[in-house]
């Protein structure tokens, strides 16, 4: 009787810490680039999926629900150059911006086709 209790217990934990603190979504990127959006513990990551590269690397919400956050990494800039950056979900996407030393680009990443 202990033992199933304590099983039963941890799957409890397990499931609801999952539901309460992740949250992923797929978006393409540039016509082709999967990029696993994932909300986990009030922070946001953005990785490309087909290498791991990390974009968003831990955003905060903010009160009007864009995300926001310092160390954006850009894949097409080198790996040690970190942006300030902001992301907005839409219904039909999300927009993310980074802007570094007064320079700033955007894009806008589509929902998959259904």
């Amino acid at each position: 009787m202990k033992k199933t209790l304590t099983l039963g217990l941890s799957a409890i934990v397990a499931l609801s810490t999952f539901t309460a603190t992740a949250m992923a979504d797929e978006y393409i990127r540039k016509g082709d680039q999967i990029i696993d959006v994932v909300k986990t513990n009030g922070q946001l990551f953005c990785t490309r999926r087909s290498d791991g590269y990390e974009m968003c690397n831990g955003m905060t919400e903010q009160s009007d629900g864009s995300w926001q956050g310092r160390n954006m990494r850009h894949p097409d800039m080198p790996r040690f150059m970190k942006f300030r950056g902001t992301v907005i979900f839409g219904s039909n996407g999300l927009k993310i911006k980074g802007c570094a030393l007064g320079i700033c680009d955007d894009e806008v990443w589509t929902l998959p086709a259904q």
